[in-house]
Formats: structure tokens, sequence, C-alpha cells
């Protein structure tokens, strides 16, 4: 089944005098249990596309289906449910809330479900133990290194077990090692079923994924397999 389907997928913005095409008509299917890396110069559209494919951003021409929901004509409201249910985010600068503890860092998305409470602690608790932070779970993200604080970032993106990861420059912040470490999880979460879009600049980074796609001026110019 694809989770990401776009055709004919167009963003225009209005710079000065003139009218900037960041996605122009971008065709990409993405199929359950894909890991796919998006790069590009600055300014190819790859954050651009991330964002309408995150429900953060709606585009202006083109139609994008998330597990088969056409999604590209929703309104803000019905774009945060769709959000909430089916995507997970990861990005560069953790952005985990310093006053909590990493453990309710990771139940926050939870904070306004209907999920059993006792149940949502079980899973953050498994969640973290998994990500080797079973010792560090009552720990604020200053008492945690970066490669420690983007894992809780991790657990906090699959806390409501979304069908889609969406990574925006996940090891920008991290060492060398650091990166390896945080990309070899991503490659075992994905041979466990998770599927992932990952936008880099690096590519040492995005050959840890199994598809690469490069974009240029608004297009995708190369699709293919990395491995």
């Amino acid at each position: 089944m694809a989770v990401i389907s776009t055709s004919g997928l167009c963003r225009r913005f209005h710079v000065g005098d003139t009218w900037v095409h960041a996605l122009d008509h971008v065709d990409l299917d993405v199929e359950e249990g894909d890991f796919v890396a998006v790069m590009g110069p600055s300014g190819s559209g790859k954050s651009t596309l991330m964002n309408i494919l995150g429900c953060l951003d709606t585009p202006d021409d083109g139609e994008y289906r998330l597990l088969e929901h056409e999604v590209s004509t929703l309104d803000d409201t019905a774009l945060s449910r769709m959000r909430n249910s089916n995507i997970g985010f990861v990005f560069q600068s953790f952005h985990l809330l310093p006053r909590l503890s990493a453990l309710d860092n990771v139940l926050l998305p939870l904070r306004f479900s209907a999920r059993d409470p006792a149940e949502a602690r079980d899973r953050a608790i498994a969640l973290l133990e998994r990500l080797g932070l079973g010792d560090r779970m009552g720990h604020r993200p200053n008492q945690l290194s970066g490669g420690q604080r983007q894992r809780v970032a991790i657990a906090r993106s699959l806390i409501n077990a979304p069908p889609l990861l969406l990574a925006d420059e996940p090891t920008g912040n991290l060492d060398s090692r650091t990166s390896d470490e945080i990309m070899d999880l991503f490659g075992e979460l994905n041979r466990d079923g998770q599927t992932i879009l990952m936008v880099t600049h690096e590519d040492e980074i995005a050959a840890h994924a199994r598809r690469l796609v490069r974009m240029r001026d608004g297009k995708i110019e190369h699709d293919s397999s990395v491995h």
C-alpha cells in the first residue's frame, strides 16, 4: 500500500514581484516499509515537500494522498487531526521541553488523547528502554547528550505508532559517531516495518536509506534505490 502518493504537486510563493515555484509538478509514491532519503541544494524544494507531506502546509495545485486519504484540500483542523494520528516527526533541534523529564517528553503527544494513561506510560517506558534510555527516563534534556536527546525525540515520534515517520536533518546537530548510531536505529526501525522519509544534505546519512530522491528547482531529478 502507498503511504504517500502525490500527483502534480505544486507550491508557489510570492517573493517581491515574482512567483517562486518551490514545488513544480512533483509526483512521488512511497510504499509501506520504504526508507527514503530526500536530498537537494538549498532552494530545491525539499523542505517545502516535507512540510506538505507532514500536513503542515497545503499545495496550490496537485493531489496528496496519505494512506489513501486525499489531504491536499483539508482545512487546518482536519490537517491537524490527520497529522497527529498518522505522522511522527523527528527534527534536527530535538524540540524537547526543557523542564520535562525524558519520559514526560515522550508522553507529550498523548496529553489530549483518549488512551489509558497507564497503558500510555507503559508504552513510553518500553520505547525508551528499547532505545537504550531505560536509566535516563527521569533526566531532563540538559542532563542528556545530543544523541540521547535525539533518541528521546524518536521515542516521542513513535508513541502513537504512526504509519509514517518524517525526519528533517535528524543528525544535523550530532557528531559523526552519534549520527551513525542514530542512523543504525533508523535502519532497525525500518527493518521492523516503519516507513521513513528523511531530508538530509549529507551523502553519508542518505546512504543508510533504501531509496534516494534528489530534488532541484522544485522538481525530482533523480529517484533510485540506494542498495
